[in-house]
């Protein structure tokens, strides 16, 4: 038997891997996850790469009057996923700028890619205009990348 990765996920090869269930909420008439749900996915594999490194979003917000938004996003619909599949979400810090992180997703089923996604996100003070990265923040984003291996896992969402 596989084992079950934790509800927030974990860091494997560099990636933040995130178990996702389809619920009837994610799915559209037919039966499918509706299109936009996939970016709804991808934000959770964010938010939880970045709980999983020790940087929770809101405190960043409260503590560091930082928080991040998305500047760009294409998104490549490969699949559909439909109610009750187990998905995997995998998300990659490919490159770090002052302000900005660049991002790869993939939502999988199996070894699967349902949709691939690629986002840039800056990083934005309170202000509301662009903000560095927090130091802390960049350190733990090198030590990620650096563990990067080229290939995507090929995990299934029970780690199989």
């Amino acid at each position: 038997m596989s084992e079950t990765l934790p509800r927030s996920g974990k860091l494997s090869g560099g990636a933040h891997l995130l178990p996702i269930r389809v619920y009837y909420e994610d799915t559209d008439a037919a039966g499918l996850v509706y299109y936009v749900n996939y970016l709804k996915f991808a934000e959770r594999g964010r938010t939880e790469m970045l709980r999983v490194m020790g940087f929770e979003q809101e405190r960043m917000r409260q503590e560091l009057g930082f928080f991040f938004v998305v500047r760009q996003c294409t998104v490549d619909y490969r699949a559909a996923a439909r109610l009750d599949d187990d998905l995997l979400v995998m998300t990659r810090l490919v490159d770090a700028g002052a302000a900005t992180l660049d991002v790869i997703q993939e939502v999988r089923r199996r070894d699967a890619v349902l949709a691939a996604l690629t986002f840039r996100i800056a990083g934005v003070g309170r202000d509301g205009r662009p903000s560095r990265l927090p130091a802390e923040l960049r350190t733990a984003i090198q030590t990620l990348t650096a563990a990067a291996i080229p290939q995507s896992p090929s995990l299934s969402p029970q780690n199989g």
